[in-house]
């Protein structure tokens, strides 16, 4: 008699996964919830790791953790001045902090904030590791807990909209709540929209269409609700993506696609009159971010300012007319934003994950899960041009565990031993006979 797999783990993990998605809603710095999360995470992988395992984490993925760790290290520490010189404005290094007698300085502009980011760095990458060494089944297994995390902020989001366009929720959590557990309406929106591929996953592979339908349904309202621009656009492309690129190996009857492809076409109608009756402020918005970052980006490409110290370094590069009661903290565009705080390495390492990225294109198209966090990384990754939802600790260890379904070699060893032999009963013997021979 053999003893059943310890799954202990997989609560650990998954119980991590379910509680940032209701307390980790906040994109204000120094959050004790973030801090919880992130302790929570860090503890969980350190169990995880303590006990062996048979999966193996890839090269690839490790050595780029590593070196993302060691660039955000690199800005606080030390280093002489003289290094500096003519690659970063005066104004910026009159604002940079020092170490003894002026004879040594950080890259960083505010060394505190650097130190918050690089905890929140480590506790992703101790979630994401430890996630990779779980079995395929545990994985798969962990998709429940992300579940309850979106319908717990679905149902905040459906009461909230139905009392009133703007319900805002103040001492619950350290901020203040706006759109389902978020403070942001547009992460809010990104959750939903990046729940969409695994919803049609449920419904096309595991035999619950009527659920997966409901659940379908029940997204696309709330994202039309919350009012999001992007959320609307990037929700409606996610979700015929996911239909087509999903069901192609999947048992269900072309009526019943068909039947979703109706659905779309009644919701794009809703979603048309939403996003025309919205009114863009052309001269102050998203574009003027972008062009007076890059401003920054171009002068400090070298070293970057620091991570977390955007809203710093940002208001040196502002136009005069530009300045407001209410003030710039990020840039709304994730790559330039990191590209302004960590500079060319940062650059060269968002690139070397891009190429990491569609390298397993060709080898997730095996697995339907895997394909569904393709498609739901893309879409956040999509998002990314025009906000900041990887600075929210709810989404980002959701892309966490995205990632570690698409990297997780587990996935491409079963569908090695699947396609390797077909197992065939033949005269009351076991002939092997390789994938695609006749029988």
């Amino acid at each position: 008699m053999s003893d059943r797999p310890s799954e202990w783990d997989k609560y650990l993990l998954g119980s991590v996964l379910f509680i940032a998605l209701l307390i980790g809603g906040g994109t204000a710095s120094g959050l004790y919830t973030d801090t919880l999360i992130e302790v929570a995470a860090i503890i969980s992988a350190a169990a995880v790791f303590s006990r062996s395992s048979g999966q193996r984490i890839p090269h690839s993925v490790l050595w780029l953790l590593i070196f993302a760790v060691a660039l955000v290290i690199l800005q606080i520490v030390p280093l002489p001045a003289a290094i500096f010189s003519g690659l970063r404005p005066e104004l910026l290094l009159a604002d940079s902090e020092l170490v003894g007698e002026s004879q040594f300085r950080f890259i960083s502009v505010g060394v505190g904030r650097t130190i918050e980011c690089l905890l929140y760095l480590v506790a992703l990458a101790a979630f994401f590791l430890s996630l990779l060494r779980l079995r395929v089944e545990q994985v798969r297994a962990l998709l429940p807990f992300f579940f309850m995390g979106v319908i717990c902020n679905g149902l905040a989001g459906a009461i909230q909209y139905s009392l009133s366009d703007n319900v805002a929720i103040e001492g619950l959590l350290p901020f203040t709540i706006n759109a389902g557990l978020f403070a942001n309406v547009n992460h809010f929106s990104a959750l939903l929209f990046v729940s969409i591929p695994f919803v049609v996953y449920h419904g096309l592979f595991r035999g619950y269409l009527l659920s997966g339908s409901l659940g379908l349904v029940t997204l696309l309202l709330l994202l039309l609700a919350a009012g999001s621009r992007a959320g609307v656009l990037i929700g409606l492309a996610i979700t015929v993506l996911s239909v087509v690129f999903l069901s192609a190996r999947s048992r269900v009857s072309g009526l019943s696609i068909l039947a979703i492809f109706i659905g779309l076409s009644v919701y794009t109608i809703g979603a048309w009159t939403r996003i025309d009756a919205e009114v863009v402020d052309p001269a102050f918005g998203r574009g003027e971010f972008a062009r007076t970052t890059f401003e920054g980006i171009k002068e400090n490409l070298a070293t970057g300012v620091g991570f977390g110290n955007f809203q710093k370094a940002y208001q040196i590069y502002e136009k005069e007319g530009m300045i407001f009661k209410q003030y710039v903290n990020h840039a709304h565009n994730e790559y330039l934003e990191i590209a302004f705080e960590g500079g060319a390495l940062a650059v060269l390492l968002i690139a070397i994950y891009f190429v990491m990225l569609l390298m397993t294109l060709t080898k997730v198209r095996r697995d339907s899960l895997q394909k569904a966090a393709f498609l739901s990384v893309s879409f956040l990754l999509i998002h990314s041009l025009v906000d900041y939802p990887l600075r929210t600790e709810a989404l980002a260890v959701t892309f966490a565990f995205m990632n570690a379904i698409i990297f997780h070699k587990g996935f491409a060893v079963r569908s090695a031993q699947k396609n390797e032999l077909i197992e065939i009963d033949h005269n009351g013997g076991k002939l092997f006979v390789p994938m695609g021979a006749s029988s």
